[in-house]
């Protein structure tokens, strides 16, 4: 049975279609629309119709990887980086297009996609951390999602930084998308990486232009030394034996080199520091796991 799957970001939306063999078909990249929930109800109508129509298959199984939190019982979404808090993605999406869809947080299904077949094959506990327009981390035990982990997920982009971190650089309290301040987010994510810059530098500077900027490794040095905080504080909560990164931000040139230096730095006593990998299924790997999810759950007796 072949499927589908389509990882959703605060930047892009990317369709994917897979064989039985979970081997990529064909894929499609497009922008998150940001006008309004309708627009981004209309674009994410889109991909879907795309993926049925690449498949020849109307019941074609799909499943929706989405930033944030979904209410399991309301339906009702809260994300920092889409316009949809507060409003039903699953019962738009399903008078859009007349049929359903599988949904999962972004995070959670590309930490299950990198543990099965992907950079944290191999290992126990694998925790997936998306550092892109926003930071979200999942987490993987022995190949499968957690319980509830599938709707919460690992909100390791709004736990705060701390303020040892915070004091040891200078930095000010930046706001949160998510109303707050001072989350690890603003500093760590894509648009962290730019905070920095006009922070340091005085002046604008993207992730993807960073590191070939002349005063770019200063830029990168704190930008690691914030993101080790949060990798210590996944390794003190989950103690993974591997965390994998995705999303843009992961295409930094010696991401998982630079970030074991920095989290050596920090860690507590001799405590065994975590396998650090770039994901092998690339920045949209929660795509990947969501149709993996889907998969099993058309599989499944109950389906």
């Amino acid at each position: 049975m072949i499927c589908g799957g389509i990882d959703v970001g605060g930047t892009k939306m990317e369709a994917q279609l897979f064989d039985e063999g979970m081997r990529l078909v064909t894929s499609r990249r497009s922008p998150t629309r940001h006008e309004d929930f309708d627009a981004f109800i209309a674009g994410l109508a889109e991909e879907a119709r795309w993926l049925i129509a690449q498949s020849g298959r109307a019941d074609l199984p799909i499943g929706i990887g989405l930033p944030g939190i979904v209410d399991p019982v309301s339906g009702a979404s809260t994300a920092s980086n889409i316009p949809t808090s507060g409003r039903d993605i699953a019962a738009a999406l399903q008078a859009s297009v007349g049929r359903s869809f599988v949904y999962g947080n972004d995070c959670a299904s590309f930490a299950l996609s990198e543990a099965n077949g992907g950079a944290g094959e191999g290992f126990g506990c694998v925790v997936g951390l998306i550092i892109g327009t926003g930071v979200g981390a999942g987490i993987s035990i022995n190949g499968t999602t957690p319980p509830r982990h599938n709707q919460l997920a690992v909100e390791i982009g709004h736990v705060g930084v701390p303020a040892r971190t915070l004091r040891r650089h200078g930095l000010p309290e930046w706001r949160c998308g998510c109303g707050r301040s001072a989350c690890f987010e603003p500093y760590m994510s894509g648009k962290g990486i730019a905070n920095l810059a006009r922070w340091k530098l005085g002046q604008e500077v993207s992730a993807a232009e960073i590191a070939a900027h002349p005063r770019g490794g200063e830029v990168l040095d704190i930008w690691a030394d914030v993101t080790a905080e949060a990798l210590d504080t996944l390794q003190l909560l989950f103690d993974p034996d591997c965390i994998t990164f995705g999303g843009g931000v992961s295409r930094l040139p010696d991401l998982a080199a630079r970030l074991e230096q920095a989290l050596l730095r920090l860690r507590l006593g001799t405590s065994r520091p975590p396998a650090l990998r770039v994901a092998r299924h690339g920045d949209s790997s929660g795509g990947r796991g969501m149709a993996l999810i889907a998969l099993r759950a058309a599989s499944s007796p109950s389906a």
